[in-house]
């Protein structure tokens, strides 16, 4: 108790912080009050599934830009292929129209039209209208399918201003049509009669939901052209109303002809190895080759005709399934003794395989919500057996191939061996000062907390003042450009390791090159290509793009390779420039800004990030908080070959035909002269 001269009036720090709290946790209960009476049970909003796609188109279709909008037409064209897969039709055809609409036509059985006795309501109407609903949850319909979540046709209609299906169907013609996000507004009706079958859907993309309405002619190609070569004896047909383009994609030999675009400009041993197998449960089809002076391993897999970008099961049953069998086979022909057993990874390297599984509904599984990794378990030990017994006899049958091959796997187990000793011998401080090409421009970062490291390279001496100035110097490195590099792919890797950009590239990172490469050894957790917004730095950054691929691949497959998105416009007040202005990316985005600024305002167009100074290049190019970068990604492997060997080859020829397919030279030569002005 307190004495009689305590004055209860003064409070010790305790009391009065105590006292504080008390304070603090009643006006948070009466907060928490107040918005318990606001959140009551009218709070809760029941959209309907149209509705919620539309809302959150995200969640079902990746993105509201055009990788989103694509979506919409194969979410279409699979279920053309499934048909195919099935046996039921082998050609499918995609329309791109003037109206901005796309029409994909099959000749596969026709969506049903009958009633769904448990709905109550035609089939046709649950297929495109409900989630999760389809003849893809069973065997009934379909022996495999490439749908596992039965929503791709209720997201088009979801998210298109309109779509159109027409049903060839029992001698009949059925019409339905939808407007507005999946408003019935045409009914099912039988508009006549044919002896034709399968089904017709054109949509066009509601401009409201999506950043771009316009279909790409080169994403829809080369997406028709990897599903031609999925399925053999399918004919796949696109035209472009547009600018009257026309191709059919068909390919007798399929993934054989898929893996030799693959490697078309490589160096190879042997010819495309290629096994199929379609007795069991899990249909298996694969085709390999092997390449000299590719220190990669190149494998893609698919699963019932979609791509497992992240692999899995049927990955891994390959992976074993190979190894074991060159092994096996080299140890049996004396090549190797038991104790000298090849690394896997010195196997692959060099290998571009193609590897594609068709499983049975109730067996198929893929881990997390996307179909990016396959989860069946039967799929590891059934690829795995079937790949080691095809190989093994194949390698018995053909030993001067195998021959070649275990000379490749013994070079690069070699090359891996130097490379971990001289690592060892780095890390004891017992090697021996070696004399290598480095850039004395480079301002190397202060951290070893590589993962957090970033390595700027830059154009120009100008660029890379201003970047140094205004870098974080802790964990970012800048290395200017001395002009343009070379091309990689003309030349050797010899003279490649000669060049000082490219010598310091790979001394800088710290992780090695080529065969010797380790992409857990990067001094950085990104590399940065920041060149300026014009045809030369375009040009400059293909040709590191170029490097990156063909001798640290790796750095691009994690994700670790990104471009620096400097703005083209700073737009500000005349009357009041340092403190009023607005940077702007693009077109739009000036628009925006003058918008905004009002009246009076000013524009500086940069022509190269010399133009800016430390705190500009910083603040919107180099901060994390503020900048925008583009990560570089293989999507689609086929196509990166294909621009690579075309585009940076010795062949002028072929990159003569592309460029005279594909450029418009008045789009060319109106940029150009923007960019000068």
């Amino acid at each position: 108790m307190p004495n009689d001269n305590t004055n209860i009036q003064d409070f010790s720090p305790a009391t009065a912080e105590a006292t504080s709290s008390f304070e603090e946790d009643s006006k948070t209960a009466a907060r928490i009050e107040k918005a318990e009476e606001a959140y009551n049970g009218n709070s809760i909003e029941v959209l309907s599934e149209m509705e919620g796609v539309r809302k959150r188109p995200g969640m079902y279709i990746g993105s509201s830009n055009s990788t989103g909008l694509h979506h919409l037409v194969w979410e279409i064209v699979d279920n053309g292929v499934d048909e195919a897969v099935n046996g039921y039709g082998n050609k499918i055809f995609v329309t791109l129209h003037k109206d901005g609409s796309c029409e994909v036509s099959d000749e596969g059985r026709g969506v049903p039209v009958d009633m769904n006795e448990a709905a109550g309501v035609p089939a046709i109407v649950l297929i495109y209208t409900k989630l999760h609903a389809g003849g893809k949850f069973s065997d009934k319909a379909y022996s495999t399918s490439a749908g596992l979540h039965g929503v791709g046709a209720t997201v088009t209609n979801a998210l298109s201003e309109w779509i159109d299906v027409t049903v060839y169907r029992q001698g009949h013609i059925y019409h339905i049509r939808w407007e507005n996000g999946g408003h019935l507004v045409t009914p099912l009706e039988v508009i006549g009669t044919t002896k034709k079958h399968g089904t017709t859907v054109r949509f066009k993309p509601d401009a409201t939901i999506f950043t771009t309405t316009e279909f790409k002619w080169d994403t829809i190609y080369n997406h028709l052209q990897e599903e031609a070569f999925l399925l053999k004896g399918v004919h796949f047909y696109l035209s472009d109303e547009r600018n009257k383009q026309t191709h059919e994609f068909y390919y007798e030999n399929g993934l054989q002809e898929y893996v030799q675009i693959l490697t078309s400009n490589k160096e190879k041993i042997g010819e495309v190895l290629h096994f199929e197998d379609d007795d069991n449960a899990i249909q298996m089809e694969v085709a390999m080759q092997w390449c000299q002076k590719d220190y990669n391993e190149n494998i893609y897999s698919y699963a019932n005709s979609v791509r497992t970008h992240d692999g899995g099961t049927h990955e891994t049953g390959l992976r074993t399934g190979i190894t074991k069998a060159v092994n096996d086979w080299a140890i049996t022909a004396g090549v190797i003794k038991e104790n000298q057993k090849l690394d896997g990874a010195d196997i692959r390297e060099g290998l571009t395989a193609v590897i594609a599984v068709k499983v049975p509904e109730d067996k198929l599984e893929y881990e997390g919500q996307t179909k990016g990794k396959l989860g069946t378990p039967e799929a590891s030990s059934l690829v795995a057996d079937f790949v080691y017994k095809n190989l093994i006899y194949f390698l018995a049958e053909h030993k001067d191939f195998a021959i070649d091959l275990i000379h490749k796997c013994q070079a690069s187990k070699n090359a891996r061996d130097a490379a971990r000793k001289a690592k060892e011998q780095a890390r004891s401080g017992k090697t021996k000062k070696v004399d290598a090409i480095i850039s004395d421009k480079l301002a190397a970062a202060q951290s070893k907390d590589y993962k957090n490291n970033e390595l700027f390279i830059v154009e120009g001496d100008s660029a890379g003042g201003s970047a140094k100035t205004g870098r974080d110097r802790l964990h970012q490195a800048i290395l200017p450009l001395r002009g343009k590099p070379l091309n990689t792919d003309s030349v050797t890797m010899e003279r490649m390791l000669q060049n000082v950009e490219f010598s310091t590239i790979i001394q800088t990172i710290g992780a090695g090159v080529g065969a010797d490469f380790d992409v857990e050894d990067s001094h950085y957790g990104k590399i940065i290509i920041m060149t300026d917004a014009d045809t030369d730095g375009a040009h400059i950054q293909i040709l590191l793009l170029t490097f990156f691929y063909n001798y640290m691949k790796p750095l691009i497959t994690n994700g670790m390779v990104y471009l620096a998105n400097p703005p083209l416009y700073r737009v500000y007040k005349k009357s009041d420039p340092s403190h009023k202005f607005i940077y702007a990316w693009n077109d739009q985005d000036l628009e925006a800004a003058k918008a905004k600024i009002g009246p009076g305002y000013g524009i500086n167009r940069y022509k190269g990030l010399g133009e800016m100074n430390a705190d500009q290049l910083a603040m919107t190019t180099m901060n994390k908080a503020t900048r925008q970068l583009l990560q570089v990604r293989i999507d689609d492997p086929l196509v990166v070959e294909k621009r690579i060997s075309v585009l940076m080859g010795n062949d002028a020829s072929l990159r003569r035909e592309w460029i005279e397919e594909n450029i418009n030279f008045d789009t060319v030569d109106t940029f150009i002269k923007e960019v000068k002005k």
